[in-house]
């Protein structure tokens, strides 16, 4: 009997890695919590004061965003400084690359 492969996928809800294997339908989410407030934010919370259009997400993950959205942030500043004070184009060059791969980061909500 051959043995399953195992890989890594990230829950469409929560965004933490989990393992899955390569048979059957690929899981989207790493618990059935996920996949409840999955479900819950497609179909409207009823009985809720929660607009239908809000994004429904775990303090930690919150907490993470606002951290994400701050080091962005800082980075830049650091390229408008660096720009201010005369620095090269390799440096700043450096700096954009830094820049770019904190903000492919943060695309990755989920």
């Amino acid at each position: 009997m051959a043995a399953r492969r195992r890989t890594t996928a990230t829950c469409a809800w929560c965004g933490r890695e989990f393992e899955t294997s390569n048979r059957g339908r690929p899981r989207k989410y790493c618990r059935p919590a996920c996949r409840q407030r999955a479900y819950e934010q497609r179909r409207g919370i009823v009985g809720t004061s929660i607009p239908e259009d809000a994004v429904i997400m775990a303090p930690h993950r919150a907490e993470e965003l606002r951290d994400n959205l701050y080091e962005l942030r800082c980075a830049a500043e650091d390229i408008s400084t660096a720009a201010q004070e005369g620095a090269g184009a390799e440096e700043l060059q450096e700096l954009c690359e830094e820049l770019v791969h904190l903000a492919r980061e943060i695309e990755k909500l989920r």
